[in-house]
């Protein structure tokens, strides 16, 4: 009899978890809508770009921290506890930046939208993930990329929505609707998140499979940094990210300037905001693209391996951030950046279970959440690059040849990495 059969139960209760999990993932992921917030707020205000891009800077940090963060304490007090703290910090970040902008203070929009939304987002994002690792040993590109897909729809919705809704109410109602809506979805979702039962793992070990390792096949936290490619994965993760991330923060601001340049005549009001509202719908497609990256590359990883699949986004994402910067009208700019938002989404997508393939699904929580730092490093890094570079240079297109050679430097890592060696060999 097979595992699916003596389990009927539980294969059906691993799905629902999945699709709890991809509407944590949905809410948490609104944040990568945040080009769209932007330049009201600096016409609001009066802040700088420099200034204001800081606040998704920080939240991109925290956001990074509070990953690293989870993986410890899920291992402690479970997927709940982790994901109903992280819910109510995301919410109420919200809540408080909308009361920042009510304000005109920037400093508590750092604290509110930086500190506290990306530590929310981060503990609830840790729980789909290393939980569904754990549910979908034989599926884990595949789970992974349901998951992370959730997070990459959510900048869809609000890029749908955002623009209107910024226009006819203000920045101060749209925040605190986000937050509310926020804060209800994500505890809801996480109530339906646990871990599996113990033995889980055992059942899936004899097959065969390369990739699956049971529990005691796993490195430790302590092993798995004293390898050299623990590290080439945080560089890897590090290099894409920081290139995703700058693309993904200036987005709207990038998609204006190039509708702007292909108009003929006067740029009235009217026509800044449809410029205005025609970005947030660029975002909304693009992030579809994300979205479906996530899923689609990481099925792919499933059946193709995950390091090949590697390959094809670094080359590819390079080759695109060099083309990209002389689109010569919006269709051209939304079809380069679909793409390699699809490709970005697609490593985060993959990467987990790249991780857990390497070291096993036992410590999968600590491994891969300080993998995860990367990415807090990589969300000042990429951003600041495009907000200091369109400030002292006025265009993007320097930064957008930056991040393509650092994209070739990836290739480079991935084309000679290799599976680390324990006392055993893993083959």
């Amino acid at each position: 009899m097979s595992f699916n059969e003596e389990n009927p139960v539980l294969m059906k209760k691993r799905w629902i978890i999945a699709a709890a999990g991809v509407i944590v993932q949905l809410c948490l992921g609104t944040v990568y809508a945040w080009s769209i917030f932007k330049k009201p707020m600096m016409a609001a205000h009066g802040w700088s770009e420099t200034a204001t891009q800081a606040a998704f800077m920080i939240q991109s940090l925290c956001f990074s921290i509070s990953v690293a963060l989870g993986g410890a304490l899920i291992d402690r007090k479970g997927p709940r506890f982790t994901g109903l703290a992280g819910g109510v910090l995301f919410g109420s970040g919200l809540l408080l930046a909308a009361y920042a902008n009510l304000t005109g203070n920037i400093w508590l929009l750092y604290i509110a939208y930086g500190m506290i939304v990306g530590l929310g987002g981060g503990l609830g994002y840790t729980v789909p993930i290393t939980t569904l690792i754990k549910w979908f040993p034989d599926r884990r590109g595949l789970v992974t990329g349901l998951a992370v897909m959730g997070y990459g729809f959510g900048s869809f919705i609000m890029g749908n929505l955002a623009p209107r809704a910024i226009l006819d109410s203000g920045l101060e109602k749209t925040f605190t609707l986000w937050g509310l809506i926020s804060i209800i979805l994500v505890p809801s979702g996480i109530l339906l998140i646990k871990n599996p039962p113990s033995g889980w793992m055992s059942q899936y070990a004899p097959s065969g499979n390369p990739h699956i390792l049971a529990d005691s096949s796993s490195f430790t936290f302590g092993e798995a940094i004293r390898t050299w490619q623990y590290w080439a994965l945080w560089l890897m993760l590090f290099l894409n990210v920081t290139a995703g991330l700058g693309l993904i923060s200036q987005l709207s601001p990038i998609a204006q300037d190039i509708i702007r340049q292909g108009l003929s005549g006067a740029v009235t009001e009217d026509r800044l905001k449809g410029i205005y509202i025609l970005s947030g719908t660029i975002v909304a497609v693009a992030s579809i693209f994300n979205g479906l990256g996530r899923f689609v590359w990481a099925w792919l990883s499933d059946l193709t391996g995950r390091r090949a699949v590697f390959v094809i986004i670094f080359l590819t994402e390079a080759a695109g951030y060099a083309v990209i910067g002389h689109s010569t009208g919006g269709l051209m700019f939304t079809c380069i950046a679909c793409y390699l938002l699809a490709c970005y989404g697609g490593m985060f997508a993959t990467f987990p279970a790249f991780v857990a393939d390497m070291f096993g699904p036992a410590y999968i929580g600590r491994i891969y959440g300080v993998i995860f730092t990367a990415v807090g490093l990589a969300g000042v890094c990429g951003p600041y690059l495009f907000a200091r570079i369109k400030m002292v240079t006025g265009s993007f297109q320097t930064a957008l040849y930056i991040e393509s050679v650092i994209l070739a430097a990836g290739l480079l890592l991935i084309a000679v990495f290799r599976r680390p060696l324990r006392k055993i060999q893993i083959k």
